[in-house]
């Protein structure tokens, strides 16, 4: 099936791809997440799962029922809204009083001072410098990760709108058959495109060993998130 409808697995596969890239709350938390080296395979298989299963169900036929349903896409839009100011300012508050920030240096034991010849130092000795660390990846527990990236993911009302109706919309353009192959390739998109973003994320951690480069970090994803979250509360 697949073989005999390539152009539509692409079509399928570019859509799908267009809806996802773009500097949004779910890429953004995936982006630290990637940088933390913190539970990031968790992140990206709830990140995965939860396109394919809302594809699915757009394919389905379930962006009709909620098509008809205007207030349940309110709902998720105010919860998203508080979801997203709330993240926001958490992360500003670590962007303006950072605490611990910098990513461990192998080789280096954690908030250690180190002298500038290598060897360690002492606190108040000219020349050390303290290396602060982040908390490595066994130290916190996945559940609460899950949970940011669960409703990152599902209070997003443009989810359903984007992924669930337009996507089931035009899947269904094509076909008993067809419509499933778009489906398929939409769903690649999704497991190109995020294992691309953690492997491109944990690549930016060699540049994040610093507390000044992770307040800029968390700088930029306070503005994304309060910025989204104002614009869903405006309805745009």
């Amino acid at each position: 099936m697949l073989i005999a409808h390539p152009a539509l697995l692409l079509a399928g596969f570019g859509l799908g791809l267009s809806l996802i890239v773009a500097i949004g709350a779910q890429n953004a938390f995936v982006l630290r997440q990637g940088a933390r080296r913190e539970h990031l395979v968790a992140v990206l298989l709830v990140c995965i799962v939860s396109d394919v299963v809302l594809i699915v169900a757009g394919v389905a036929g379930f962006g009709t029922i909620l098509a008809h349903a205007p207030w349940a896409i309110a709902l998720f839009r105010w919860f998203g809204v508080a979801f997203l100011l709330g993240y926001g300012l958490l992360a500003a508050k670590r962007a303006w009083r950072p605490a611990g920030t910098a990513l461990r240096v192998e080789g280096t034991e954690a908030n250690a001072p180190t002298a500038t010849d290598g060897t360690p130092g002492t606190p108040g000795t000219p020349g050390a410098t303290t290396t602060l660390a982040r908390p490595t990846t066994g130290t916190r527990r996945a559940l609460p990760v899950v949970l940011t990236a669960l409703a990152l993911t599902w209070l997003n009302p443009h989810v359903y709108l984007d992924t669930v109706v337009l996507l089931g919309s035009v899947a269904n353009t094509h076909g008993s058959d067809g419509r499933w192959v778009f489906a398929i390739g939409a769903c690649l998109g999704s497991v190109v495109w995020f294992t691309a973003l953690g492997a491109g994320a944990r690549m930016l951690s060699r540049w994040l060993a610093t507390p000044r480069a992770w307040r800029i970090l968390d700088g930029v994803i306070a503005v994304v998130m309060v910025t989204l979250a104002l614009s869903l509360a405006l309805g745009s």
